[in-house]
């Protein structure tokens, strides 16, 4: 039975939902890589629902959820930010800050399309660029990002319990 995944603007009052998500993906992708009281503690700071209320509450943020039907349960979500990278130009450019779906989901088309959400939503605003930053041993991630158009910008370190760790930052034109 094939499953069907909805995909919704998020609102003030669904920040448990992505924190969720967030926390089981964060460790799904990275157990294995990264030690297991950083991962906790990263989660923790990093996928807060105070984290996601406060980003709900900005209106320069649009978050989306996406939510296996029957049920509504949570799966996957993205976040569409100003932009927070290296050479990022914040009068041209938006951050794809998190775009996370639960790996059972993976190949679905569900990323595609929480990722066409936020390209739209990004050319609606007169964003030039979509840029994101993917953690560089990451190769399932980047070459999703890749098959949809992103290319390299530049590189960055990104700390993780006090070890510090190589990212690519990735960048979309918007141009049509």
């Amino acid at each position: 039975m094939a499953t069907e995944i909805s995909i919704r603007l998020a609102k003030v009052g669904d920040e448990d939902a992505p924190a969720l998500v967030g926390q089981a993906t964060f460790l799904e992708t990275f157990s294995g890589v990264l030690d297991g009281t950083a991962i906790v503690e990263h989660c923790r700071a990093a996928h807060s629902s105070a984290q996601y209320r406060q980003w709900l509450e900005d209106p320069r943020y649009t978050v989306w959820v996406a939510e296996v039907i029957p049920g509504n349960a949570p799966v996957g979500y993205l976040v569409l930010a100003p932009p927070d990278l290296p050479l990022a130009d914040p009068s041209r450019d938006l951050e794809l800050k998190r775009i996370y779906l639960l790996g059972r989901y993976h190949g679905g088309g569900t990323g595609k399309r929480l990722l066409a959400q936020a390209v739209e939503q990004a050319r609606s605003m007169g964003a030039a660029r979509l840029l994101l930053g993917v953690y560089a041993g990451n190769d399932a991630a980047i070459g999703f990002y890749r098959r949809q158009g992103f290319g390299n910008l530049t590189e960055r370190k990104f700390n993780v319990g006090g070890r510090v760790y190589d990212d690519h930052v990735l960048s979309l034109s918007l141009s049509t």
